[in-house]
């Protein structure tokens, strides 16, 4: 059967589609489930794959009605397709959805193919991404507090920043209640809770970086390798060099998930400062002269190697375990 390529162009109220048999169809559709559903009907006895951006939420909708369909789906980071299809010209949504319709066409065989979660998965990225929003409200709500000295002069400084302190105060509370939520999300799946322990024994890793972990790898199971992890969090240094002339120090990529890659560097500086073997290396090589970042990017590859050694071996972490 041949197969039949979709590509998808997500926005928060519609959803443009491409789809390719044998001519090439345009269609665009509410973001609604049930709108998506009466849509992928008509291809459920056929052999559809499907390509998407990553657009966080948007996607929702469409995870909800997909994983109840038999397709192959494949959920691509818009940086990969932009940098796959070279130089363009012009841009709309109809253009877009025949471009990912045509990434997909070439490529999903090299790419991995989208998984349903779990429900306790899809609840903690669910509340990590309300949680990441307040924190960044919190952060803006700091930074004006030192605006408000500049008000002094028209009496406005007190008032407004005892608005802030309150407003501040209101978020954090909203911070606590949805990391307490996280933590029993985690509590009440046996799974998730057994890989939590194991984790948070390596020198470093906190509740932060355990919720993460878990989620980014689906509780271990979508991404089980660590140096893929390590790649996708920004911590391998990559090779530059061309010929004779062009070559210098390896260096990190830019392409990683910044978000994990800071949480990794807490960790990494969590654990130097502890007493634990991961300290006793960080010492050692500022001893033998080595630059400092470089060092401590080696410990945030360290602390994701030894997270997935735990997890492989189902033992807590100890300081003579053997990494394979």
């Amino acid at each position: 059967m041949k197969n039949i390529i979709v590509g998808i162009d997500i926005s928060s109220k519609t959803l443009d589609i491409c789809v390719k048999e044998e001519s090439v169809n345009y269609f665009s559709i509410e973001n609604n489930v049930q709108v998506i559903k009466r849509f992928f009907k008509r291809y459920s006895d056929e052999n559809v794959i499907i390509g998407m951006e990553n657009t966080g939420r948007y996607n929702w909708n469409l995870f909800e009605v997909l994983e109840k369909f038999n397709f192959r789906v494949y959920v691509i980071s818009a940086l990969h397709i932009k940098k796959s299809i070279g130089l363009v010209r012009g841009k709309n949504d109809k253009i877009d959805a025949l471009r990912i319709c045509n990434f997909i066409e070439k490529n999903y065989q090299e790419n991995r193919e989208w998984k349903p979660s779990s429900r306790s998965i899809k609840k903690i990225k669910i509340l990590l991404t309300e949680r990441a929003l307040r924190i960044k409200i919190k952060k803006q709500l700091m930074a004006q507090q030192h605006d408000y000295k500049l008000m002094k002069g028209i009496g406005l400084d007190k008032e407004l920043k005892s608005l802030n302190v309150k407003l501040i105060k209101s978020v954090e509370e909203q911070i606590k209640a949805i990391e307490n939520d996280i933590e029993k999300v985690i509590h009440d799946d046996q799974s998730l809770s057994q890989k939590q322990k194991l984790i948070k024994s390596v020198p470093g890793v906190g509740q932060v970086l355990s919720w993460t972990l878990l989620s980014k790898t689906e509780g271990f199971t979508v991404i089980t390798d660590p140096r893929k992890m390590a790649c996708y969090s920004g911590v391998v240094p990559f090779d530059f060099q061309s010929g004779t002339s062009l070559k210098r120090r390896p260096r990190v990529s830019i392409l990683a998930d910044k978000g994990l890659k800071t949480i990794l560097h807490l960790a990494a500086m969590s654990a130097i400062r502890l007493d634990n073997d991961l300290s006793k290396y960080y010492h050692r090589k500022i001893d033998e002269g080595k630059n400092k970042m470089s060092v401590l990017n080696a410990v945030r590859n360290k602390i994701i190697h030894r997270v997935f050694a735990v997890i492989k071996k189902q033992i807590p972490y100890k300081k003579d375990l053997v990494l394979s």
